[in-house]
């Protein structure tokens, strides 16, 4: 076969250098007659417009002059002397979450509004003293069983279970001494922003059977995602329910209501509950103050003549999430929270059947933030994703996911917090 580039490339040479140029030359010239053209957009243009993009977290390409990282620092000591510290994670786009290894819990999460400007929406104190005795669930893991269990009992294999009563008459949260009160072993990621808590639960810890090792991995994205990824094994079967009970605000930690936030949730179906918050029935929302299928502001039906709205004194029910997929793979989009003041969004992904919607009915003013400001009622919301509530009593019931984790099986929940502007 001919090598014609053999033959050519010689030609072309030796008349390029006859005309008095070389190849460098050439390319110059033929980049110089690009950016005079009018269809250029110069440089100084270009990064005007890529920096817009970065300052909000939405360029196409990643900052490269910007590296994720992750530190630690102390934050405190338990009575045992038993060191706590915070994980402070920060992606390209400078958004900040901090975490403890205190109850795996997110204490906050810098976010930027229409305008750039940072806060943190994500409610929580700045001490561990406070954390330890008067945190209402702030940013923790909860666990083993996270909302509500009728009376503290459920029986698994023709045994009965007796669980602490420390919601009234139900159980709620894994009990006394919950996964949120317990300081979890961690490690920080060797690969991508993020930190991996994990903890074991002996055989009989606040009434549950089996000895249960638990992972949670937290992971911020350049994306502006937190991607919450839990997993947990057993030696007997038990039953679990974990989630994140973070309370948003976000107008602002601080803030004073939640009322005036746009919310969706893509659901159908609600599970109704009597005036303890155990669930009887599975209802539609459809011409009730619980259709959330397209945004509504929060304030505007909270206070209807509405039972179950009485029972929950505001919103504390769990919708059925609906099973289409969505843009993150197996996961589905079960939310959608929004403020119209700031611009800020976030929308939830998740593999779970249901999503938790609490309105920040039992804050009272009393407890005071890490901003310094006093968190009054309804200046939070909560948005948990799960199983139903007591589900451990409608084992094999129709439309009820089981909640039953036995020694061949593996535990595996994943939810994605995406923030953006709008």
């Amino acid at each position: 076969m001919i090598n014609y580039f053999k033959i050519l490339f010689p030609l072309i040479t030796c008349s390029l250098f006859l005309l008095g140029c070389t190849l460098s030359e050439v390319t110059q010239k033929t980049k110089d007659g690009f950016y005079s053209s009018k269809s250029y957009i110069s440089e100084k243009s270009k990064k005007a417009y890529q920096k817009g993009k970065q300052t909000f977290g939405f360029s196409n390409k990643k900052n490269s002059n910007k590296n994720m990282t992750v530190s630690k620092s102390p934050f405190g000591k338990m009575p045992d002397g038993t060191k706590v510290s915070q994980y402070t994670l920060i992606n390209a786009n400078n958004m900040k979450v901090s975490l403890l290894d205190y109850g795996a819990t997110v204490k906050e999460i810098l976010i930027p509004d229409r305008n750039g400007k940072f806060t943190n929406v994500s409610l929580g104190f700045s001490n561990l003293d406070d954390y330890r005795a008067k945190s209402p669930y702030f940013g923790c893991t909860t666990g083993r069983y996270a909302n509500r269990i009728a009376q503290g009992k459920f029986t698994l294999d023709g045994k009965e279970y007796q669980l602490a009563t420390n919601n009234g008459l139900n159980h709620l949260h894994g009990g006394e001494v919950g996964f949120d009160k317990v300081v979890w072993d961690t490690k920080i990621r060797e690969v991508g922003t993020g930190v991996v808590f994990s903890m074991k639960s002996p055989d009989g810890n606040e009434g549950y059977p089996g000895n249960l090792v638990s992972v949670v991995t937290y992971t911020l994205s350049d994306d502006n995602e937190l991607i919450i990824e839990y997993s947990a094994k057993t030696d007997k079967p038990t039953v679990l329910n974990l989630t994140n009970h973070t309370y948003f605000n976000l107008a602002g930690e601080g803030d004073s209501t939640i009322l005036d936030h746009k919310l969706t949730i893509y659901a159908d179906k609600f599970v109704a509950t009597d005036e303890t918050n155990i669930p009887v029935s599975i209802e539609n929302v459809s011409g009730t103050p619980f259709d959330f299928t397209k945004p509504f502001v929060i304030g505007d039906r909270i206070s209807q003549n509405n039972e179950q709205l009485k029972f929950g004194k505001g919103y504390d029910h769990t919708w059925v999430v609906r099973g289409s997929k969505s843009s993150h793979g197996d996961l589905k989009h079960a939310a959608t929270l929004y403020d119209p003041a700031s611009g800020r969004k976030m929308d939830i992904f998740t593999d779970q059947p249901g999503i938790q919607f609490y309105s920040g009915n039992y804050l009272d003013g009393s407890y005071e933030g890490q901003s310094g400001k006093t968190y009054p009622l309804r200046s939070g919301l909560c948005l948990e994703t799960q199983v139903f509530p007591d589900s451990p009593n409608h084992q094999g019931e129709e439309g009820w996911k089981s909640c039953v984790l036995r020694p061949d099986q593996e535990y595996i929940h994943k939810t994605v917090h995406k923030f953006s502007v709008d």
